[in-house]
């Protein structure tokens, strides 16, 4: 589902911020990267949806080499990769209908398909109560399940988490750890990036460790011990 092979992206500046990793992670899986700030974490989450190029290897993708990417076939990757951000991200003058409906109308989706999936996104996130307020009429956790409902709204195959939990106090963070839990229950795989050790150590998941920019360690049902 997700292969990165020889992999190393060195920036103009002349920063190494990958170096030579080897990475595979099978279809339904749910995998924690994790690593201090600056190891390179947030490199390999912009080459896997193509916001930065490898300088050298190759990356592989649902079936995608990526590595190579052209410009016009970005957007119909993107809509096989969810991606959800510490800072959530959403537009304030929409509501959270609006916010989860315009990632479809954005792509062109018919507006009766859009009317039928919303709903139905917006139960699983547990946000059908409050498909009708504004962002800053919710906490943080739940303007984070907004994200997270957008981010599910092409039914993606992958879901990339990035320091989702960041901004969020231990109740919120559990709440949203639980909820990606059960989206990997439905068959998408689920990469977590993060720091938060308390949160990986818990979940007893499959932790690929970086240290700068190289693979420090991946166990299979892991602890984050750096």
């Amino acid at each position: 589902m997700i292969e990165l092979r020889n992999v190393s992206k060195t920036y103009s500046t002349g920063t190494e911020a990958v170096i030579d990793v080897n990475l595979h992670i099978k279809s339904g899986e749910f995998v924690s990267l994790v690593g201090r700030s600056g190891v390179g974490k947030s490199t390999i989450v912009k080459m896997l949806v193509a916001e930065e190029r490898p300088t050298k290897g190759r990356i592989v993708l649902g079936g995608w080499d990526i590595t190579r990417i052209k410009i016009h076939d970005i957007p119909l990757l993107r809509r096989q990769i969810g991606v959800v951000f510490q800072d959530f991200k959403l537009l304030p003058q929409k509501t959270v209908y609006e916010n989860v409906a315009f990632a479809l109308e954005v792509s062109g989706y018919p507006k009766k398909y859009i009317n039928e999936i919303v709903p139905q996104i917006l139960m699983l996130v547990n946000l059908s109560d409050k498909s009708h307020n504004f962002p800053d009429q919710l906490s943080g956790g739940q303007q984070q399940r907004v994200s997270i409902a957008r981010a599910l709204a092409h039914r993606p195959k992958i879901l990339i988490a990035d320091e989702p939990t960041g901004n969020l106090d231990s109740i919120n963070t559990r709440e949203i750890i639980d909820l990606l839990l059960k989206i990997n229950e439905y068959k998408t795989t689920v990469l977590l990036v993060t720091h938060n050790r308390e949160v990986v150590n818990s979940l007893r998941k499959r932790v690929i460790a970086m240290e700068d920019g190289r693979i420090a360690s991946d166990k299979a049902r892991g602890r984050y011990v750096f």
